[in-house]
């Protein structure tokens, strides 16, 4: 009975909205001698890159048998445009100050050289 069961991928965007993904039905012959024996069998499945934003969501995987169905506890993926960029403004504050400071003291020996003669 319970060899055979489809497994189906989908992901529910921010709207609630369903979309399905992925489906396959699958048929697993038992070995002799490992009937009436719990098996587990992986089954993963690789989703294609995200491509753009609205690509944001949660995605589900459910297994169903003819009168079971288990819906996995799924996994919320957030998708960005180009991710988070820190910025550094270390640079830009150390040669404005370097500049400033060579400014000033260029400024102070000119007036004290100015100021001898």
């Amino acid at each position: 009975k319970y060899t055979k069961f489809s497994i189906s991928y989908y992901w529910i965007n921010s709207l609630g909205q369903k979309t399905s993904i992925h489906h396959r039905s699958e048929n697993v012959p038992i070995p002799p001698g490992e009937e009436n024996k719990t098996a587990t069998i992986p089954y993963d499945y690789t989703i294609k890159s995200l491509e753009n934003t609205s690509s944001t969501g949660t995605y589900y995987c459910n297994v169903t048998w003819d009168d079971i169905r288990i819906m996995g506890k799924g996994v919320f993926v957030l998708a960005r445009d180009t991710g988070y960029v820190e910025t550094f403004y270390v640079w830009e504050i150390l040669v404005t100050l370097t500049v400033l400071l060579a400014v000033l003291s260029i400024t102070a020996t000119a007036l004290l050289l100015w100021k001898r003669k």
